[in-house]
């Protein structure tokens, strides 16, 4: 995929930010404006750690955030969420690891449209990303929810500049669970595969309807048979994420995600089996439903663990035994 770098890197101390093609006393935005870097511009531990980056890839402005040293590891998101969901963590991954968090092509503060919402086109923007515009090769590369579809396909894509794939609380698509029976799951994923349904009802309550959702599908929500659960999210965790979504677009494609199932399943059909070392991660009580639709194109998973206590949001709901066992998973050289 065609890359022009924007490289623009956040003087997170400050707020600044400019790109290459942008005036070199641009002023940084007033405090309390919406922007990428709304949530991290008064973080000291982020500042001090981390930096956000712009990269052009094939029209689509990607925004990444960065930091740490060592071998790269990257994160992918799911919905409804950004590179945000990745916060709590990544200061521990950064001690060992040099961290790229990514914004999907489409969401959270990456700029303009890509050709396509399934997920092996997305891989390819995110392989523009990392491969063409970073130049790194051999990642390690950990994905949740859509993410996690993104990162299949990568490690399918592109198996040799995958060191280990990490596939986070995703039943994959494909020929062990078709994308009718996908969306019989839940009521919400049929709702999401609707055209312009959801954004008519959502738009003007993006934050009340993500509010609303997060717990749903938590340790101990409805979505699992549970009495019901409180949200997993501080305040300003969900304002950070309605603040993405609240953007026509990224709310149209975060629907966009849900309603090509039908063109996921087929991909992941295609594919052939990933022989990337491969970790599954879950909510407690979906590991052998989330491995039966994996395993059929997946020949190499060499760890598979359920996160106790935890619902879909893992880095959220049990943050210390998640990063615990990617940095065991992500460390092994015998998974090699």
């Amino acid at each position: 995929m065609a890359v022009a770098v924007l490289a623009l890197t956040s003087a997170c101390a400050t707020g600044t930010g400019q790109t290459r093609d942008e005036a070199p006393h641009r002023p940084a935005a007033a405090a309390g404006t919406p922007s990428f870097d709304s949530a991290t511009r008064d973080d000291a531990e982020f500042n001090r750690l981390f930096r956000h980056e712009f990269a052009l890839v094939d029209g689509v402005r990607m925004h990444y955030v960065t930091g740490g040293t060592g071998e790269p590891l990257v994160l992918l998101h799911g919905w409804p969420q950004s590179w945000y969901a990745w916060r709590g963590i990544m200061p521990a991954l950064a001690e060992r690891y040099t961290v790229y968090a990514l914004d999907l092509p489409g969401l959270g503060d990456s700029r303009g449209a890509p050709s396509g919402y399934d997920k092996a086109t997305l891989a390819r923007y995110v392989h523009g990303l990392v491969a063409g515009d970073l130049g790194l090769r051999d990642i390690h590369l950990v994905g949740h929810d859509f993410g996690a579809g993104v990162g299949f396909q990568y490690a399918a894509q592109y198996p040799d500049e995958v060191a280990r794939y990490a596939h986070l609380d995703y039943p994959l698509p494909g020929p062990g669970l078709s994308a009718d029976r996908y969306r019989s799951l839940s009521w919400h994923v049929a709702f999401h595969d609707q055209e312009t349904f959801p954004e008519t009802l959502v738009a003007d309550d993006v934050r009340e309807y993500l509010e609303l959702f997060y717990p749903y599908v938590a340790h101990g929500g409805t979505s699992f048979g549970g009495p019901g659960a409180e949200s997993p999210f501080t305040d300003e965790q969900v304002d950070e994420f309605a603040r993405t979504y609240r953007r026509p677009r990224v709310l149209t494609g975060g629907f966009e995600l849900y309603r090509t199932l039908d063109r996921d399943e087929r991909d992941n059909t295609a594919a052939a089996p990933v022989s990337v070392p491969t970790m599954l991660m879950t909510a407690e009580g979906l590991l052998e439903f989330t491995r039966s639709t994996a395993e059929p194109r997946m020949s190499r998973i060499t760890r598979a663990v359920e996160v106790p206590g935890a619902g879909h949001w893992l880095p959220e709901e049990n943050p210390a035994f998640v990063t615990a066992e990617l940095l065991a998973f992500l460390g092994d050289r015998a998974a090699r």
